[in-house]
């Protein structure tokens, strides 16, 4: 799902978790978190109970039961339907059981402590819920009447989308924590950040979330515009092919990243918005600061690391091995002047050691189309792909990094497949205590480290621009609309 997606939806839908503005998840249309402790997770780990909220309706006057949960999993699980964020994870419930119009029961084919967070939560382009009401009666809902104007469980409800242009709530009559301050938002869909830089200017634009960390410095001087100095989930990283390719070769991919000077992209691009760390980044160990031991820039040593492997510095300074030039397609998406700016430095600091770039643009809509749509990330046309993503808080990445889950089967675009990794991946999704979750990643991030598959270029901080007239907004590092009950203007 994308941004644009999400905001939309936290503004508007229907979520049985939500998150604090410390990032912390509270039960919201459930009355609690299922876990061990309250009895919401049984002893095996294969039956979840969700205890459901009552006197809830939906923003068409209709009462909201458990009826709405049982369907919005069908609906997911529906191959009629169109994919939008997959059925991993949701494909372990073996059954639902309905012991009243209040209470939900999840029956999983074996423990899977990952479908806790999955379960209709506000971060990630996780699914929201859907009303049986409206769609229960149809084959799929790919083109239902219900897409052009959403009826939600959220503090706002659709009454106007023009598609690729703006998208205009009012507060909803019936939301069960009462009454939002605000009577309106208009969300416009500007894919000029200059038109939205002016329109902090004039007051025409009171919040943008999500500023690319470049324009924080540029917007923080804007009078009467505050900016957040947090950081956040969302990372801008360098993903390799690991197919049959010179990407294949770890040492190839350790002289790139050896080549690569990320303080340097941070300084100069991003103009000293963003952290730097070699991990993954994940929710339970958020990136509060540069990780000190990062590796690299170290020119000399990428050279070394590549002349040991055999690649040879050809007539022109590109290497060459076997009769194969040392050059990479590095695919990126149109139209975004920072990553514009990153790859013409890493261009200049690859071709210093030997290797060659050789960049295209693609629009958002080619660059992240899915792989039955030829979509280039997602149908391995690369060497290396630029690009930016969120991480979610599910304690599950199989997904990506998993070796079935390779697309059309998963998001692994980077078709990684250490034989080491899918048992930690296992452990992660089984467990439904942090501390078990926590070691299977810190295993997983060593290897992640050591092998390479992708560069972490650094994490965005900051990604909130917004009016000093914009009172009670508190994002937090998962997710942006959590938190608009009191939120007025």
């Amino acid at each position: 799902m994308s941004a644009t997606l999400d905001f939309v939806a936290h503004l508007s839908m229907g979520y049985l978790i939500r998150y604090d503005r410390n990032a912390r998840p509270f039960a919201d249309l459930a009355t609690a978190i299922p876990s061990r402790a309250n009895g919401g997770v049984s002893a095996d780990g294969r039956r979840v109970t969700w205890h459901l909220r009552r006197g809830v309706r939906w923003s068409d006057g209709v009462p909201f039961d458990a009826r709405d949960v049982v369907f919005s999993i069908r609906a997911i699980l529906n191959p009629a339907n169109n994919e939008a964020q997959g059925t991993e994870g949701w494909n372990l419930i073996d059954r639902l059981d309905m012991p009243d119009r209040y209470t939900v029961v999840y029956h999983l084919k074996r423990p899977y402590g990952a479908i806790v967070p999955l379960s209709f939560a506000t971060v990630g382009g996780e699914p929201c819920l859907l009303p049986q009401h409206l769609l229960g009666s149809l084959p799929n809902i790919n083109h239902a009447a219900f897409n052009a104007l959403p009826v939600g469980l959220g503090p706002f409800r659709i009454v106007r989308w023009e598609r690729g242009d703006r998208i205009e709530f009012e507060r909803n009559p019936y939301y069960w924590r009462g009454r939002p301050k605000l009577d309106r938002i208009t969300f416009s869909i500007l894919s000029s950040h200059d038109t939205l830089m002016i329109g902090l200017r004039t007051g025409a634009v009171d919040l943008w979330p999500l500023v690319p960390p470049r324009y924080a410095p540029q917007l923080a001087a804007i009078p009467g515009i505050r900016v957040s100095d947090a950081p956040s989930l969302r990372t801008t990283h360098l993903d390799f092919l690991m197919t049959p390719g010179a990407l294949a070769d770890l040492a190839v991919r350790r002289a790139v990243r050896d080549a690569i000077d990320r303080r340097r992209i941070v300084a100069t691009v991003e103009h000293g918005a963003g952290l730097l760390t070699d991990a993954i980044v994940w929710p339970n160990a958020p990136v509060l600061r540069d990780d000190p031991h990062l590796i690299g820039p170290d020119p000399a040593r990428a050279r070394r690391e590549l002349l040991a492997d055999g690649w040879i510095p050809g007539a022109d300074g590109i290497r060459v091995k076997a009769g194969r030039r040392l050059s990479l397609r590095l695919p990126y998406q149109a139209g975004v002047p920072d990553l514009d700016g990153m790859v013409e430095l890493m261009r200049a600091e690859l071709r210093a050691v030997g290797i060659e770039i050789v960049t295209r643009t693609y629009a958002h809509a080619v660059m992240f189309a899915p792989l039955s749509e030829g979509g280039i990330v997602a149908s391995g046309k690369f060497d290396a792909v630029l690009y930016s993503s969120t991480l979610t808080s599910v304690p599950d990445l199989a997904s990506n990094f998993d070796c079935a889950q390779v697309p059309p089967h998963g998001e692994n675009y980077l078709r990684w497949c250490d034989p080491r990794v899918p048992p930690l991946l296992e452990r992660m999704r089984a467990a439904y205590d942090d501390a078990a979750i926590g070691r299977s990643f810190d295993a997983l991030n060593e290897i992640f480290i050591a092998e390479v598959p992708s560069i972490q270029l650094f994490v965005w901080r900051g990604g909130y621009a917004m009016s000093d007239a914009l009172r009670g907004y508190h994002p937090n590092v998962l997710s942006s609309f959590d938190d608009m009950l009191d939120v007025d203007i």
